[in-house]
């Protein structure tokens, strides 16, 4: 039975030709280096896109695919109950007709990059049907690519957390701070700052180290002018963040207020209908559908939504409720991060963000010719100053149905400042570059709900930065892995600074541990006491009272007290001393290899982590992809890590082969100059 579908599945997708000319896999050359980094060559765009979709279905298949069955209401199929929610959500925001009704608008040349992806994906699997996860997602065409595009974005405005909301009829906390220590930091210098003429990018997102949204380094070339070198996520066909030639960017995210939810006005007794201004009209009714697995038998289950002129539309107990945000309205942002993968100048780019089809992320730059630039991206609607836009909206009236975004030019943003610098790790766009050249706060919308707020790295950064008159290479990388807390702690969520004012002497129990905390240096490596005994206190606060809107997030010292006390317990129970190193807690893990490892959340070098065994904790978020840039007399020299390997195989050489480098705060050349690229090969061939 298991040939015969195979035999089946081969015949769909030989027979079915996805969109346009077929790629000529000759045309297309794959340089594998001493990491296994693929670096691709080709005439045409449209080939790079069938050997990026090539490569990272050798190295990763697995992922692809979960993603783009999460964009096309297919994950239930795979993994069950745990993929239900994700496929109501990607049918609750209609990607379907959506991308049907614009799919003209977008760029010829961009859709021939992504059918060459989508022929590269077919191709792999049709030569590798034992890969494949569920034959129903195949063939896989430019929409069912797009509809995945559509999902994520709408998760990075927050969009499943207004849906959530609703489902949970809680929408007490939808403005409380959430833990930005997740984040990610950004920073470049001009020839203002810097010596020796040189222009440097710090490339330093934190992302999860595995999944969908983990990164995935490729070098690409083509003769229709691309040369980029940089990272991708699953599924996507271009690079989303990296250096060509001539300039370099990077995102970190931000949190403006980019989506809205809104309480129809019903009328009684009325089928499904509500009002709006003067007129009354209809919900319009659907059904979701999911699978769940019982004994291994997928069983359909469904579930009803509706939309409105405002949008996706939810019932709960209290009401029918709409939610609204900018990217459900959009469908061009993979070109926008195409087109920047291929400019050539500031003013191109600058011109390329004037698309606005990315809905968020703050934006750093740097290239060549010495420019510097931040801004704070994103799809910021024009709402109506006359109501309050933190909460929940009247849904009856149009002078809530915002149409309209702010421009690229009206949003936060620092060119060239004097300084010689700009940063962000996810906090305050008006603190940008130095205290006088900050945007002003005054010229902005309350409405556009920009953050306010700093937290500890945009502290330290703004420290070290403004510690050093010039700043050289070395100084520039000894910023960017710094991984040492301010002082005080300046979380943006919560306040903790009560545990270095408790006298030890009034807490016998623990006094050891708040001795070594209080004696601590603040610098988390490895080998630190006192970063072991304040993370696991860290990670025994967030357990058990993060989440909790209830408690006042200026902790009191009766609270850490009794949080201390738990801590030594489990320090006694798993690790038989109250003298524990961070690397003793936290490993840094990947098949059979485990390694200590620094960091801990919200530093510059950030570590995030979730419970593992025998006490310890396992890093799953944080450094993930860092790419050092530097423009000088000699070009566009550029070095990366990544924080596992290239290759999700464990039994491949490439699994866990950057790990060591990646945590001695060590890494690896990377060259536009194919020659170079050949000397390091290990294997150079043509996708089939």
């Amino acid at each position: 039975m298991k040939t015969t579908c195979k035999l089946l599945f081969v015949s769909i997708l030989t027979t079915i030709q996805v969109c346009g000319q077929n790629v000529n896999t000759n045309n297309i050359e794959i340089i594998r280096d001493d990491y296994g980094v693929p670096h691709i060559y080709t005439k045409t765009d449209k080939e790079l896109g069938y050997g990026l979709a090539w490569v990272h279905s050798e190295d990763d298949f697995k992922t692809i695919q979960e993603a783009y069955l999460a964009g096309n209401s297919l994950l239930s199929k795979h993994i069950g109950l745990r993929g239900a929610p994700i496929d109501f959500l990607s049918q609750l925001i209609q990607s379907d007709e959506t991308i049907d009704s614009l799919y003209n608008t977008i760029d010829e040349k961009f859709l021939e990059v992504v059918d060459g992806y989508a022929q590269g994906i077919n191709r792999y699997a049709e030569l590798n049907p034992n890969e494949v996860l569920v034959p129903k997602l195949f063939p896989i065409t430019p929409k069912k690519m797009l509809k995945y595009s559509f999902l994520q974005l709408f998760v990075s405005s927050e969009g499943d957390r207004a849906v959530r909301a609703i489902f949970e009829n809680d929408f007490e906390n939808l403005n409380f701070q959430r833990r930005h220590e997740l984040g990610s930091n950004l920073f470049s210098f001009s020839t203002k700052r810097t010596k020796n003429g040189e222009t440097y990018m710090a490339v330093n997102t934190h992302q999860p180290l595995d999944g969908p949204t983990s990164w995935y380094e490729v070098h690409l070339e083509s003769e229709e002018g691309t040369s980029i070198i940089g990272a991708t996520f699953a599924g996507a066909p271009c690079v989303l963040t990296g250096s060509n030639k001539n300039l370099a960017w990077t995102h970190t995210v931000n949190r403006p207020d980019k989506t809205d939810i809104f309480q129809l006005e019903m009328v009684k007794n009325s089928n499904k209908k509500y009002y709006f201004d003067d007129k009354i009209l209809k919900l319009k009714k659907y059904r979701g559908k999911a699978f769940i697995k019982i004994l291994g038998i997928p069983i359909k289950v469904s579930k009803k939504y509706y939309s409105s002129v405002y949008g996706p539309t939810l019932k709960n107990k209290t009401g029918f409720f709409s939610v609204r945000t900018g990217s459900l309205f959009k469908v061009r942002a993979l070109e926008q991060w195409w087109k920047m993968n291929k400019a050539k100048s500031f003013e191109e780019f600058y011109s390329i963000l004037e698309m606005n089809e990315i809905p968020g992320y703050n934006i750093g730059y740097a290239d060549k010719d010495d420019n510097i630039f931040y801004i704070s991206n994103g799809l910021i609607p024009i709402r109506n100053d006359k109501y309050k836009w933190a909460g929940v909206l009247p849904g009856n009236t149009s002078e809530t149905l915002w149409t309209e975004y702010y421009d690229t030019k009206e949003l936060p943003q620092v060119l060239n400042p004097k300084s010689g610098y700009i940063y962000n790790a996810n906090h305050s766009p008006f603190k940008s570059t130095s205290l006088e050249e900050n945007p002003n706060p005054k010229d902005f919308s309350t409405n556009m709900g920009f953050e306010t707020f700093d937290n500890n790295r945009s502290t330290r950064i703004f420290e070290l930065v403004e510690s050093n008159d010039t700043i050289d290479y070395e100084t520039f990388k000894k910023i960017k892995y710094d991984n040492k807390f301010p002082t005080p702690f300046n979380y943006n969520f919560m306040n903790v600074n009560n545990i270095m004012e408790m006298n030890p002497k009034n807490y016998p129990e623990i006094s050891d541990l708040l001795e070594k905390i209080q004696k601590w240096d603040r610098v988390t490596d490895a080998n630190s006491l006192g970063a072991g005994a304040y993370a696991m206190f860290y990670y025994t606060l967030a357990d058990k009272y993060f989440y909790k809107s209830y408690y006042d997030r200026n902790f009191s010292k009766s609270l850490i007290a009794d949080c201390l006390k738990e801590v030594k317990n489990r320090m006694i129970k798993y690790f038989k001393t109250t003298n524990v190193k961070l690397g003793d807690f936290q490993k840094l893990v990947r098949g059979m290899k485990e390694i200590p490892i620094f960091g801990m959340p919200d530093v510059i070098s950030a570590m995030n982590a979730s419970k593992y065994k025998n006490g310890k904790v396992q890093v799953t978020h944080g450094e993930s992809y860092i790419q050092l840039v530097k423009f000088s007399s000699k070009g566009t020299e550029i070095e990366s890590i990544i924080s596992y390997g290239s290759s999700d195989h464990e039994g491949s050489p490439h699994y866990n082969d950057q790990m060591d480098l990646y945590s001695k705060f060590q890494t690896k050349k990377m060259s536009f100059d194919k020659n170079e690229v050949l000397i390091g090969a290990k294997s150079v061939y043509n996708p089939k």
